[in-house]
């Protein structure tokens, strides 16, 4: 079990290499075709990049023993994992909720990157709390800052709670925790649309896109990515949107978002999965400019961590941990709330 297994494939891709097979290209399997053309790739890597569909020929997933041919258009993504160096502490502050020896639980604001990647080098919550460890103490190596105790993820614009491990031990704890899908994760989400049961469980897996990398899709055939369960609980009711309760089984990347959408029930202004129009209500002008109202009081996806919960890897205590909504979401289900109740 490695850290990219309990990481998932949460890190952001970019484009590594583009290229277009020659006219008079004879059928090669494309891992011997990229160990020629990519300096210091071996059969290996390109063979685990394959797997990871991270490799793609004519917009489309495909097998090591797939052969080349004339046109072929070839890209090869991949991930960007900074080097020790390339973590740069920086004075940002952010909300700890707990410390010890072992362990740090942050309360992340939204907008807030979590780990440096492709396109966001610096001002992300690993930069400040390099800052933080660096403060407390001066004499800690580049090394030992690098990727610092990183077990999982939130995205850049769900606000909420996270773990850091302070220690190898707390480290290799905690990431089994999540390997064995042990940790109690509850988030709250304001999303489109009515619901008829009170609560249901989404099963279907999650991956990346066939064609865009960097978005998620769910399969529910389970044809494609990893398996993700999502169950979810009603909890309050708004004539056009909902609030609901989700509580993770799995912890795929964009889960929450990529599942509700499934249903028919994308987070409210969710720009990537097509929350941020207007998906149930009227058509008339005055609710229009309401909508647009709530969107500029909560400018991203409604979606809070708002409770976790582990065994502590040195006391093997159970933790809990709550965090209260953030202003953004308070305000906009107050709003929605208000116009609920003067509609009926």
């Amino acid at each position: 079990m490695n850290e990219e297994e309990i990481l998932d494939d949460n890190e952001e891709l970019f484009e590594r290499h583009n290229i277009i097979c020659a006219l008079g290209q004879e059928p090669l399997r494309i891992d011997k075709f990229l160990m020629n053309r990519i300096e210091g790739a071996t059969r290996n890597k390109i063979q685990q990049a394959i797997e990871a569909e991270r490799v793609l020929v004519n917009e489309h997933v495909i097998k090591s023993n797939y052969k080349v041919k004339p046109g072929d258009k070839i890209i090869v993504y991949d991930t960007y994992l900074p080097e020790s160096t390339d973590i740069v502490p920086e004075n940002i502050p952010f909300k700890i909720v707990y410390e010890d020896e072992d362990i740090m639980v942050i309360d992340k604001e939204p907008g807030r990157v979590v780990h440096p990647g492709s396109g966001n080098p610096g001002g992300t919550l690993v930069n400040a709390v390099a800052y933080y460890l660096k403060q407390q103490n001066p004499n800690i190596s580049e090394t030992e800052l690098a990727r610092f105790g990183l077990v999982h993820r939130i995205d850049k614009n769900t606000s909420g709670l996270l773990v850091m491990a302070k220690t190898p031990k707390a480290m290799t704890h905690l990431a089994k925790q999540f390997f064995d899908h042990t940790v109690h994760r509850r988030y709250v989400a304001l999303v489109w649309g009515d619901f008829e049961e009170a609560e249901g469980t989404i099963n279907a897996h999650v991956g990346r896109h066939q064609r865009f990398r960097k978005l998620f899709t769910a399969y529910p055939d389970g044809e494609h990515g990893k398996e993700a369960i999502t169950h979810y609980k009603v909890l309050e009711k708004f004539n056009y949107v909902t609030l609901v309760e989700c509580r993770l089984e799995t912890g795929r990347t964009h889960q929450i978002r990529v599942h509700m959408q499934l249903i028919g029930h994308p987070l409210f202004n969710d720009d990537t999965y097509g929350g941020d129009r207007i998906v149930k209500g009227t058509v008339f002008t005055k609710y229009k400019q309401f909508v647009e109202n709530c969107f500029a009081i909560c400018p991203r996806h409604a979606l809070h961590a708002q409770q976790l919960g582990f065994i502590h890897p040195t006391t093997k205590k159970q933790m809990y941990f709550d965090s209260e909504l953030p202003e953004d979401m308070k305000a906009l289900i107050e709003k929605w709330r208000k116009y609920s109740v003067n509609r009926n």
